[in-house]
């Protein structure tokens, strides 16, 4: 038996974004996160953790993590941006 034989599947293609069509998501994502960053803010109790001896509030870290996510997302768009033009 070919292990190559024509009945053999190929990978999918990546299908790539378009620019219009990364323009057109880029909003709904950055509402997204602000979304997401309200309702870690009002489910998340009251409290503390030590990060390097020193304390920070439970609350702001699902905050960082959402704002780093935005960041990434408005400079992926920025970066295609600079590729297309």
């Amino acid at each position: 038996m070919n292990v190559f034989s024509a009945k053999t599947k190929r990978a999918p293609e990546v299908q790539q974004s378009s620019g219009a069509d990364l323009e057109r998501k880029f909003w709904p994502a950055m509402a997204a996160y602000a979304i997401l960053a309200v309702a870690a803010w009002f489910i998340l109790g009251e409290g503390t953790v030590q990060l390097q001896g020193k304390p920070v509030e439970i609350r702001l870290l699902p905050i960082f993590v959402f704002g780093m996510l935005a960041l990434r997302t408005a400079l992926a768009r920025q970066a295609d941006r600079i590729r297309r033009g």
